[in-house]
C-alpha cells in the first residue's frame, strides 16, 4: 500500500458520469495499492529492476525513469546499484505524482545515487549518455502515433550496450486468448477486493486513455526505433516486460 496505508476506493461508489482517468492527487494517494491490486506480477517486477540495472549500468552514465509516478522503479534501482558517477533522471507529467516522488527520494536513506525528479512531458525530454531507461506502464498512455518517436529518441540517446525496460499491458489478436486472459485479469482484481462496480467504472475511465498494443507491434516498433535485440523477460497474464538492447 501507499506510505499512508491508503486503500484504493476511488471507484467504489456509483458515479453519474465517468470521466477519463487522470493521475491526480486522489490517484497519487492510493497509487501503490491501486497498481498492486490491478497489475498481476507487479510485486515481482519492481525488485528485479534493480538486478537488471546491475547488469547494464556502467560508471558515469544516466538512468532514465520515464513516467516515474511515485518512483518505485527508481528506488529499486538506486538501492541495488553500486556504480560511480551514475545518476537517475525521473520524469512524470503529473504534478501530484512528482511531488510524492520527490518526497520518497528524499526519505530514502539506502543510497546516495542522485535522483533528479522532473515534472515534464517525456515526449519533450532530452535523453543522453543513457545506459538504462525505464518505461513502466507508461507507453500505453502515449498517443499511438507518437510512440515510435519516443522510442527512437530513447534509442538515439542510449549508449551501445544499454537497455530499455518496457512494461505494458498487451492485447492478443486471437479472440479466444484475449477473452480468457482478460477474464483472468478481472478475476485477479476481484480476488484483490475490487467490486464489480469498481472494475466496471475504472475500465470506463481508462477506455480512451490506456490504449494497448499486441506483442508483435511492440517488438517491431522497438526494432524500428533502433534497438538490436528485444527480449520478453516477464509475463503475467496480459502484462509483459521487455528488455530492448541497443
Amino acid at each position: 500500500m501507499s506510505k499512508s496505508g491508503a486503500k484504493d476506493s476511488i471507484y467504489n461508489t456509483p458515479k453519474d458520469m465517468i470521466v477519463d482517468f487522470v493521475f491526480d492527487k486522489s490517484v497519487a494517494h492510493v497509487f501503490p495499492d491501486m497498481i498492486r491490486r490491478s497489475v498481476p506480477g507487479y510485486d515481482n517486477l519492481i525488485p528485479l529492476l534493480g538486478i537488471i540495472a546491475e547488469k547494464f549500468v556502467t560508471a558515469n552514465s544516466n538512468i532514465y525513469d520515464l513516467g516515474c509516478s511515485l518512483g518505485a522503479s527508481s528506488l529499486s534501482i538506486r538501492r541495488r546499484l553500486n556504480v560511480e558517477g551514475c545518476q537517475i533522471i525521473a520524469i512524470d507529467n503529473a504534478e501530484a505524482m512528482v511531488e510524492q516522488c520527490r518526497e520518497n527520494m528524499q526519505n530514502d536513506e539506502h543510497s546516495t545515487i542522485p535522483v533528479d525528479v522532473i515534472c515534464g512531458d517525456i515526449l519533450n525530454c532530452n535523453i543522453s549518455n543513457a545506459r538504462l531507461a525505464i518505461l513502466n506502464f507508461t507507453l500505453q498512455f502515449i498517443e499511438p502515433d507518437k510512440r515510435l518517436e519516443l522510442l527512437s529518441k530513447i534509442a538515439s540517446g542510449m549508449n551501445q550496450g544499454g537497455a530499455l525496460i518496457l512494461s505494458e499491458k498487451i492485447i492478443s489478436d486471437d479472440i479466444d486468448e484475449q477473452n480468457l486472459i482478460e477474464e483472468l485479469q478481472l478475476n485477479f482484481k476481484s480476488a484483490n477486493g475490487y467490486s464489480d462496480l469498481e472494475i466496471s467504472q475504472k475500465r470506463s475511465a481508462l477506455d480512451n486513455v490506456l490504449i494497448p498494443d499486441n506483442l508483435a507491434t511492440h517488438k517491431q516498433r522497438l526494432l524500428d526505433a533502433g534497438f538490436s535485440k528485444v527480449i520478453v523477460w516477464q509475463q503475467c497474464l496480459n502484462f509483459i516486460s521487455i528488455i530492448a538492447i541497443k
